[in-house]
């Protein structure tokens, strides 16, 4: 049966036959899947009032409006799936084929560590692994996502547990849902004296959407007004009854602070494990697994933490993770030390990979270089085709630097630049939540890892976008040339500082009191030793002036080391002065702060005050 013509071209009608379309698919793949003309498409989408081009990757609507008009069902295929078609055709499998009974060891638990904002997950992190996280991290709260081992005594015997260290922020849905894909056991915080608050109830359904078991630390024991027993009582009514309740679910109480009671829930989590889950994995096949971080790093080029979840992984592999591929060049576990190998469970610092993998990526070994390419550009162009045809959120902007004209839509453009890719992933998701009316567009250009380049600002100029740098700063020349070109680059420490920012100005609530201005930047030639002041940063002065007594940071490879130092002290030659201007030598002493390097930049400023206009 054939349609009526468009433009004078006939086009074929369905019957109701089925058309399977990836996600970001164009109306040339639509016309290749019904033998038609592309350009015939195009004039039936101008019919239906939506102006279309052959090649341009439309949304999901668009494509069933299509096929509605001509009779067809289609059929979006998701990632997931689409993935597992394009490794079949490679003749892989992932996940499925663990081998037989014979072939299945033990492995660790792999364990999440979920809860309240200040309910203490960093600082039980801290107490297992004995080292301290919370003094570098700004804000107190999970910046990166690693992954860790440690060991514990259960029975008289030795026994692995694996952490995933994911951000614990309801903004960071998103990134929890996808680390739960990976997560065998997860520990649910409540501080004793708080009790179970909206974050706790939140982190409970994900665990429960998950089908993981739930160890609950009740922490905070030790602080006034606690009480463990109010904390049991209140998540009886979410269905999680303690053991000496009659239930089924471990409650430990816990002071992460006094390091009370640590080993207990680590026990917990081994007799957990053993009671409701069969731990085993395929050590022999090749390895596979997921990414849970992964960063570039200027001396080693795209590092990712990933986890091994069946097979062995080893030195020399070819690999894809997401859309990097690459061969291992070396492995490092998570106190820095050179592996061979990892088995199950096991998480590693890998080396060798051509870019930066997402976050919950999952990652496979291949044979051959040449097959690992071909699926990393697959994956690659499907990821840019869905992201092309992405739907923008509405949300209300009544004022942002400027007062939108009365009813006529708008739309906010940001790109977003941070310094590891789940942190990226994660602030996109929560700034594409925020839902406050129907009035302009949201839409995230441009998403990526390290510092604010050229390219950047190119992209935010033509398309008047704002930029975000998340633990990054622009480099020397995107700086000079946002100022030239005006753009709006803002940079962030906290990622709740950004989502509250931005919601606020998007309300048109954001009025800062202070905006920071910069003053100079140092570029470091030399590192002096004194006994009496530490170390001395032998400088060039790259821009503006230097002056002393003024706030500065630290600039690594672009990410920002540290925030809010002093410049102490400030000599020329052997005389203190009270600035240094651009082009000019001379010493700057940062007080107390000594772990400078050459190449660092200390970038000065002065906060002033400008009312929002």
């Amino acid at each position: 049966m054939q349609a009526p013509s468009v433009g004078g071209v006939m086009l074929p009608r369905g019957n109701g036959q089925t058309v399977r379309l990836s996600r970001g698919a164009s109306l040339t793949d639509f016309a290749e899947k019904i033998n038609a003309n592309p350009a015939s498409l195009v004039a039936v989408m101008l019919n239906l009032g939506e102006m279309v081009t052959a090649t341009q990757s439309v949304s999901d609507e668009t494509l069933q409006l299509l096929a509605d008009e001509m009779n067809y069902n289609v059929e979006i295929v998701s990632p997931e799936e689409e993935d597992r078609e394009l490794l079949e055709s490679f003749d892989i499998e992932f996940g499925e084929n663990e081998g037989g009974e014979e072939m299945l060891v033990a492995r660790p638990p792999v364990v999440t560590v979920m809860g309240h904002v200040d309910h203490g997950k960093t600082r039980l992190l801290d107490a297992i692994r004995k080292t301290n996280v919370i003094a570098g991290e700004a804000g107190g709260i999970t910046q990166h996502i690693g992954a860790y081992q440690v060991s514990t005594e259960v029975n008289d015997e030795e026994r692995r547990i694996t952490f995933i260290d994911t951000p614990g922020h309801e903004a960071f849905t998103a990134m929890r849902a996808r680390g739960a894909k990976s997560t065998d056991i997860a520990i649910l915080v409540v501080a004793a004296n708080d009790g179970v608050m909206p974050q706790t109830i939140e982190a409970l359904n994900h665990a429960k959407a998950a089908d993981v078991p739930i160890v609950v630390a009740v922490n905070k024991i030790d602080v006034e007004g606690a009480d463990p027993t109010k904390v049991r009582g209140q998540l009886t009514e979410y269905g999680l009854v303690a053991e000496e309740y009659g239930g089924d679910t471990m409650f430990v109480d816990i002071s992460a602070k006094q390091g009370l009671h640590i080993d207990d829930l680590l026990e917990a989590v081994v007799l957990t494990a053993d009671a409701s889950l069969d731990l085993r994995a395929n050590a022999e096949q090749d390895a596979q697994g997921i990414a849970i971080e992964a960063h570039l790093d200027r001396g080693r080029g795209a590092v990712a933490t990933v986890l091994v979840q069946r097979g062995t992984l080893r030195v020399g592999d070819t690999m894809v993770a997401g859309d990097a591929y690459g061969r291992v060049r070396a492995m490092l576990d998570d106190n820095g030390n050179a592996l061979e190998e990892a088995g199950p469970a096991t998480p590693v610092l890998v080396l060798g990979l051509t870019n930066v993998p997402g976050a919950g990526d999952n990652f496979l070994v291949v044979d051959e270089d040449r097959t690992a390419r071909q699926i990393a550009e697959k994956r690659a162009a499907r990821e840019r085709n869905a992201a092309f045809a992405k739907r923008t959120r509405r949300v209300s902007l009544e004022d942002l630097d400027k007062v939108l004209k009365a009813g006529q839509v708008q739309q906010l453009n940001l790109i977003i630049k941070g310094d590891a890719s789940g942190s990226v992933e994660a602030l996109e998701s929560s700034l594409l939540q925020l839902d406050v009316g129907e009035e302009v567009d949201l839409r995230v250009l441009h998403r990526g890892v390290g510092a604010v380049t050229e390219t950047d600002i190119d992209l935010a100029t033509g398309s008047d976008a704002i930029v975000i740098g998340f633990n990054v700063r622009a480099d020397g020349r995107a700086t000079q040339m946002a100022e030239r070109e005006g753009v709006d680059v803002r940079y962030y420490s906290v990622i709740y500082q950004v989502i509250e920012e931005i919601e606020a100005a998007l309300k048109g609530m954001l009025k800062p009191e202070y905006e920071e201005v910069e003053l100079g930047t140092a570029e470091i030639r030399e590192v002096f030793r004194s006994s009496k002041l530490g170390n001395i940063a032998g400088v060039l002065i790259r821009s503006g002036e230097v002056k002393r007594n003024t706030k500065a940071r630290l600039v690594r490879d672009g990410k920002v080391i540290a925030e809010n130092l002093n410049i102490e002290g400030l000599r020329r030659f052997k005389d203190d002065v009270t600035e240094i201007r651009e082009g000019f030598e001379g010493g700057i002493n940062l007080g107390s702060y000594n772990d400078i390097k050459i190449d660092d930049v200390i970038a000065t400023y002065e906060m002033r005050e400008k009312p929002r206009g």
